[in-house]
């Protein structure tokens, strides 16, 4: 029985049921390069079977301490069922990719039961008229908790159900799998209390660790190598009052080569720093067509990984985060871009300074029962809108494998992210890469975003105009004189 760190277990006390408190992704496969060139769904439950041992969160389920009096406990479930978790539809016909993308918003609003272990596989067949893919593709539309795993933890879990090759041999030890018996109310709250009596101890610790850190930070400003002179409160936008219950989806491929030939237009600019770039571009484009865009820059949280060497495939959360700046102010696509980069090095400047494991430290410290009940409160009361946003959306960068994964011998093709949005914050851009294309995907609020075709077409349009501002095209050929004949 593990408990939950105070960070994963904020994630639970947030969950209302119009904001599930998920994550997920869509990969999208051929099952021409798996063995008699097709895979049957049964082949996809017993190969999943096969792997459940390469991953703790596939069959580790909540148990909750009475009143939310102290953070849940991970135990073994004792009631696991594979077919309840792994799920099989189709689109009906064209099978088009605004259809998929329809589906897949649908799927990803339901909230999952918490009761049992907090993952989702649902195969999705019909997509034979998706531009750019071979007949008889399937996606597979994959739901899990954030409070069991993070853009990187998820690592584990994805690389359970994944090969290098089409051969689905079984990587992992077949060892004995035990059930954990639900522990009793007794016991948990006498958990609790000795958790309790230790919580002073741990608010002494991360407050000496954040001592040197606010001096090292006050320092580094008073040198001028830090700057606070940007940390303003960002603008209100449509993304940035209460959530309802219905979510948009939509992702734009991009060629990796092109984004890093991006980046080579600003000194020392990085991959993430271009892609900010067109999500910044794309904003501009979006609320300035609906008159809507602030006078100052819309600002964008990005979460920082914290895990060190050894907590790799631990479970859970271990982010901290940054506020960058998205230039939205700027037509310019360069001197965006430029504007970013230097917004981006302050940002984590700043982070790095406290530390971003110390901020990170500081959810362990809020008492349980009080995080539940806070949580439920803001969306009931609609405080949303009572206060000015921190920041306008999310950009996450999750990275992919850059050589070709098999999922139950199927080639997988695409993937695409997806994360949850809640009261307060209505857009999360997730990006993720994989063999030589970068993706750029989104989850908003259907209410807030009733047209996400525009922000993808927003996205594409960004993307092209900084491309062409710093990738010089290339020149056209010349005709080739021909000599005149007598």
């Amino acid at each position: 029985m593990q408990q939950l760190s105070g960070q994963d277990a904020s994630f639970v006390y947030m969950e209302t049921p119009s904001t599930p408190m998920h994550i997920g992704s869509v990969g999208i496969y051929d099952p021409s390069t798996a063995p008699g060139g097709f895979v049957r769904f049964k082949d996809i439950l017993s190969f999943i079977e096969s792997r459940l041992g390469g991953a703790r969160s596939f069959r580790q389920r909540l148990v909750r301490v009475p009143f939310d009096l102290d953070h849940p406990y991970w135990i073994e479930d004792p009631d696991f069922d594979l077919e309840y978790h792994v799920r099989h539809i189709a689109l009906p016909a064209p099978g088009d990719w605004r259809q998929l993308c329809i589906q897949v918003a649908r799927l990803h609003s339901r909230p999952m039961d918490l009761t049992k272990p907090l993952w989702e596989f649902i195969i999705v067949e019909g997509l034979d008229k998706i531009e750019g893919l071979p007949k008889g593709c399937f996606a597979l539309v994959a739901k899990v908790h954030h409070a069991a795993i993070d853009g990187m933890s998820g690592v584990e879990m994805s690389a359970a159900v994944h090969d290098l090759s089409p051969d689905k041999s079984n990587r992992f030890p077949q060892e004995e799998w035990k059930a954990d018996g639900k522990p009793g109310i007794a016991d948990l709250l006498i958990k609790g209390y000795f958790n309790a009596l230790r919580q002073p101890q741990k608010y002494l610790e991360t407050v000496a660790r954040t001592v040197p850190g606010l001096a090292r930070l006050a320092s580094e400003v008073s040198k001028g190598e830090l700057s606070i002179a940007g940390a303003r409160t960002p603008p209100r936008t449509r993304f940035n009052g209460p959530v309802g219950a219905h979510r948009v989806f939509d992702g734009v491929p991009f060629p990796l080569a092109d984004i890093r030939a991006i980046k080579e237009g600003v000194a020392g600019a990085t991959v993430n720093d271009a892609i900010l770039t067109i999500i910044g571009g794309a904003l501009r484009e979006y609320l300035s067509d609906k008159g809507e865009l602030p006078n100052e820059s819309l600002t964008a949280m990005a979460p920082i990984s914290v895990r060190g060497e050894g907590e790799k495939t631990a479970l859970g959360n271990l982010v901290s985060a940054m506020v960058v700046s998205l230039g939205t102010h700027i037509a310019d696509p360069k001197a965006r871009l430029e504007h970013i980069h230097k917004d981006a090095i302050n940002s984590k400047g700043l982070t790095n300074a406290v530390g971003a494991r110390t901020l990170t430290d500081y959810s362990q410290l809020i008492p349980s029962g009080l995080a539940g009940l806070g949580a439920r409160l803001y969306t009931r009361l609609g405080a949303a809108n009572a206060h000015a946003p921190v920041f306008n959306c999310v950009a996450t960068n999750v990275p992919g494998s850059r050589v070709p994964l098999y999922f139950a011998g199927a080639k997988m093709l695409k993937m695409y992210g997806l994360g949850p949005v809640f009261d307060g914050m209505g857009l999360i851009n997730t990006i993720y890469s994989y063999g030589d294309e970068i993706a750029i995907s989104f989850t908003s609020d259907r209410d807030m975003m009733p047209d996400p075709q525009n922000y993808a077409a927003a996205l594409k349009g960004s993307f092209a105009e900084l491309r062409d501002a710093i990738v010089a095209p290339p020149a056209p050929k010349r005709k080739a004189k021909t000599k005149e004949t007598a």
